[in-house]
């Protein structure tokens, strides 16, 4: 399930003022749609979060560090959500995988028509007692511009964020990647001018990949003239730790007349992973071993 040459970056520039993370993530989405099977539209819609997941993830400072980004809009979507730890490992799934509607205005995939509107929740889970959970409402459906909207009202970090996925036309995954641009508290307006301006001339994520750009190279074009420093590359991968024993202690921690109906039946059952769709089966005999 590993996959190999995604990865992503960390880097600040104008001397403290902006942080910025940066990733290619083609395997990984690849990865997810073949465990989905997903049509074009919820590819690009559950690439899209699974990358900004990465790199949300990263900025969590634990190893241990779980967090969950979860769109819940009225869209034929229905729920898409997506975890991510602080290593880059991701893992996510959409609860209706085949949605197809026709392509937008402009010819692209109607990823916000497939999301919707509704709300927008990203759950940090720190090792408090409670985890952390910041909501806002979905804005356009599109991804990037949903979590540059939770950034400014949940987490108040004025933030840029971009995402993409480029399919081929036999529906593999093309390109995919993204990157978030942050303002650190003390920035000054000069650079917050300037950034803005830089911004609004960037070509979308998929076009910088298709061009053959790395995420240092992004991230060296957006910042260009403010002096970024890298400092971390880390790998990105699509991986989910489910295993036959992690479902058998599910399981055994259900009713036990439930458990004894299931072995009493006679037929293996069968558990599917949400997230990455594995099917696991219990014998009559492994359910009569947990009672």
């Amino acid at each position: 399930m590993s996959t190999n040459n995604d990865y992503m970056i960390r880097a600040t520039a104008a001397f403290g003022q902006i942080r910025a993370f940066a990733a290619t993530t083609r395997e990984t989405v690849e990865e997810a749609r073949k465990a989905h099977n997903t049509s074009p539209i919820i590819t690009a819609a559950l690439g899209r979060t699974l990358t900004a997941a990465a790199m949300m993830g990263a900025m969590m400072k634990d190893e241990k560090d779980l967090l969950t980004i979860r769109f819940e809009g009225d869209g034929p979507a229905g729920v898409v959500l997506v975890t991510a730890d602080s290593k880059g490992h991701v893992k996510g799934y959409a609860a209706n995988p085949q949605v197809m509607l026709p392509p937008t205005p402009n010819g692209k995939l109607d990823v916000g028509g497939a999301i919707g509107y509704g709300m927008l929740s990203v759950i940090k889970d720190i090792g408090l007692k409670d985890p952390y959970v910041g909501q806002t409402d979905i804005v356009s459906g599109e991804i990037a511009e949903d979590l540059t909207y939770y950034f400014a009202t949940s987490e108040q970090t004025p933030s840029s964020v971009g995402l993409g996925v480029l399919m081929n036309n036999e529906n593999t995954v093309r390109q995919a990647g993204g990157f978030i641009i942050q303002l650190m508290p003390d920035v000054t307006d000069d650079v917050v001018d300037a950034l803005e301006k830089r911004l609004a001339e960037i070509q979308p994520v998929t076009a910088m990949l298709d061009e053959g750009l790395s995420p240092e190279d992004i991230v060296n074009r957006i910042l260009e003239g403010f002096e970024p420093e890298f400092l971390e590359r880390s790998p990105v991968s699509f991986y989910c730790g489910c295993s036959k024993d992690r479902f058998a202690r599910g399981i055994a921690s259900i009713k036990k007349e439930y458990i004894r109906e299931m072995a009493d039946a006679g037929k293996n059952i069968e558990v599917c992973c949400q997230f990455c769709n594995k099917k696991y089966y219990f014998t009559p005999e492994e359910l009569r071993e947990m009672l």
